[in-house]
């Protein structure tokens, strides 16, 4: 790849966004080599270094970051003004990323994506699945699906999913062998499949409540993931209580290899929610994808609420 200022500034801007040099030479379509190469000139035509390299990581340093907070907006601004110089006046255009825990891909992104796509075609849609909690507006996110109390209170919400619950479930052969809890205390005795936080690297407290009073247990087991699959499968096979979002077990439990325990207990939560930084900075292209998702699943949680009766 040629070296130009713009070209290699563009390459550092993927690299700063995904901390990756294979994951933004997958994005630009060159090879890792070539990213690599690139932010290296850019380094030697400013003088400074933007970014601290090791075999497992990559970070900005600071004059790395000051140039992806300044130059990363007004880059993309141009790149969305290109792609639409050659579209027609009715036409949205444009990208989308998102940020999604794994838990919202069946409720949000399944059900979402193939109306969007069919309907804009000429928008791209970025998808990062991962359960870390982020800065959308420092990682160049447009949008997040998150749980309503891990989005930050100056955030645009707007609603996926009706309320639901977290709920402690076990198989019946684990439920026969250990017997079934009939209070929260009583988890600190049971084999627990423990949630490691791939943000804060701590164990998750299970949380339940009960009218006004609220238990937060420190439980523990011999399985600890920051997987929800790996955690499911494990319950399955009656290696001990899992802690989950009831709709995320909807199978297990309708099959009968889970079953809720404890459920007087189960915690409720808002549900899912979109979120951006402000509605005056919605580009066409997110919000074609705001109105898609809101239409969508207003959709689903009708039947929803149509089937509960």
């Amino acid at each position: 790849m040629a070296f130009t200022p713009l070209n290699a500034l563009n390459t550092f801007l993927a690299v700063a966004r995904h901390r990756s040099f294979a994951a933004a030479a997958t994005e630009l379509g060159i090879s890792p080599s070539a990213s690599s190469q690139a932010v290296r000139q850019l380094e030697a035509r400013l003088g400074v270094a933007l970014l601290s390299r090791t075999t497992r990581s990559v970070a900005l340093t600071e004059a790395g970051r000051r140039l992806f907070e300044q130059a990363g907006p007004g880059v993309e601004q141009a790149l969305e003004a290109l792609k639409s110089a050659s579209a027609r006046a009715d036409e949205v255009t444009g990208k989308v990323r998102l940020t999604v825990p794994a838990m919202a891909v069946p409720f949000v992104i399944t059900p979402v994506l193939p109306r969007f796509v069919a309907s804009y075609p000429k928008v791209e849609v970025e998808v990062q699945v991962e359960n870390l909690r982020r800065d959308i507006v420092a990682e160049g996110f447009d949008a997040g699906v998150r749980l309503e109390e891990f989005i930050e209170r100056d955030m645009v919400q707007v609603r996926l999913t009706q309320t639901s619950r977290f709920v402690v479930a076990g198989a019946p052969s684990y439920l026969k062998r250990r017997g079934v809890p009939e209070s929260p205390k009583d988890l600190l005795a049971h084999e627990c499949i423990t949630y490691r936080s791939p943000t804060t690297r701590a164990l998750y407290a299970w949380e339940l409540e009960r009218g006004k009073k609220s238990w937060r247990l420190p439980v523990q087991g011999s399985i600890t993931t920051n997987d929800e699959r790996v955690m499911l499968a494990m319950a399955e096979a009656g290696v001990g209580l899992v802690y989950a979002f009831e709709p995320t077990i909807l199978p297990q439990l309708k099959r009968g290899s889970l079953r809720v325990v404890l459920e007087p207990f189960a915690a409720a939560v808002p549900g899912l929610f979109l979120y951006f930084p402000s509605r005056a900075q919605v580009s066409p292209a997110l919000r074609a994808f705001i109105d898609t998702a809101r239409e969508v699943t207003s959709a689903l949680r009708t039947r929803g609420r149509e089937a509960e009766r």
